[in-house]
């Protein structure tokens, strides 16, 4: 089933999600899975729970974009343990569709989560998949990539959206 994509402005975006606690029922496998086949449909590397509407503390990404299965990462309750160096991307966003902007980053981040089975892992990630972590874990947290740009660039893509909502293009 692929869920439509929840746009800035909905306010599950900008609230922290609910942790996880229950592990290996079905349904989380089938949400899971669904939220693999929504990101591939949108074209994205990356989506968190509330992109779709669901407050939970879950995060799928997979740098390949579908092209490498085992490239999947799944990351439940995750938090970012350790961050090193910086990098300057352009970074874009499912929930803000149409902007993109250098966005600065930790280039090497390690990530501490659950998996399906609720077992905990650890993985580092550089570059692209840095900056992923980063970006998935801050949606969960209720923070989109906006926050970090300068409050004047903010402001103007607000603004932007602001008017397409008015005239019906954004929803």
């Amino acid at each position: 089933m692929i869920y439509r994509i929840v746009k800035y402005g909905d306010p599950v975006l900008e609230k922290p999600a609910e942790a996880v606690t229950e592990f290996g029922a079905p349904e989380l496998e089938e949400l899971l899975e669904n939220m693999f086949e929504s990101m591939y449909a949108a074209r994205g590397v990356g989506l968190a729970a509330p992109q779709i509407g669901i407050s939970r503390s879950i995060a799928v990404i997979d740098p390949s974009g579908g092209e490498d299965a085992g490239r999947r990462i799944v990351l439940i309750n995750p938090k970012i343990i350790r961050a090193e160096g910086w990098q300057v991307q352009e970074e874009g966003c499912l929930s803000v569709p149409g902007f993109h902007e250098p966005v600065r980053r930790a280039k090497r981040v390690t990530v501490r989560a659950q998996n399906l089975k609720g077992e905990f892992f650890e993985m580092t990630g550089e570059d692209l998949l840095a900056r992923a972590f980063q970006h998935e874990t801050d949606h969960l947290n209720g923070r989109l990539f906006l926050s970090h740009l300068s409050a004047l660039k903010r402001d103007l893509i607000r603004r932007k959206i602001r008017k397409m909502m008015k005239s019906g293009e954004w929803g």
